[in-house]
């Protein structure tokens, strides 16, 4: 069988900027038993680039190595992960407005029934927690 080093697999990401979603992946995978590896004692350097806020520049991350065996559910397993990161995108929540109604993106009866169901929420907790209060202080 062939061994391969999870430094050069990391090149093989189609979107780099995910790879420290991948090594978690990968760590997860080994710790669960799907994937056989083991550390090594030399560190990598991950090809997402990090920026921090209010601040100019990027900087990159260093992790661990590890050592795996390539097996054909190992390649499969691969090909269902690179493929999910790379599709895996953040969907941009609507914020609730005239236009976003108007244009059919949300609907109102959707919305009004969210902020009824969380008025009552809110109503009900104030009532059992003056409540509560009013039992504490009969005694």
């Amino acid at each position: 069988m062939a061994y391969r080093k999870l430094s050069d697999q990391v090149q093989e990401l189609s979107n780099p900027q995910r790879s420290d979603a991948f090594v978690k992946r990968f760590r997860d995978a080994v710790r669960e038993g799907k994937i056989d590896a083991f550390n090594l004692t030399e560190r990598f350097t991950m090809p997402k680039q990090y920026s921090r806020r209010g601040a100019e520049g990027h900087y990159q991350r260093d992790t661990k190595d590890m050592l795996f065996e390539v097996t054909p559910a190992f390649t499969k397993w691969f090909e269902g992960v690179n493929k999910e990161l790379a599709a895996s995108r953040r969907s941009t929540r609507v914020k609730p407005s005239l236009e976003a109604v108007e244009s059919g993106a949300l609907s109102f009866k959707e919305l009004a029934e969210e902020t009824r169901r969380k008025m009552q929420a809110s109503y009900e907790k104030g009532q059992a927690l003056g409540k509560g209060r009013a039992k504490s202080r009969k005694k």
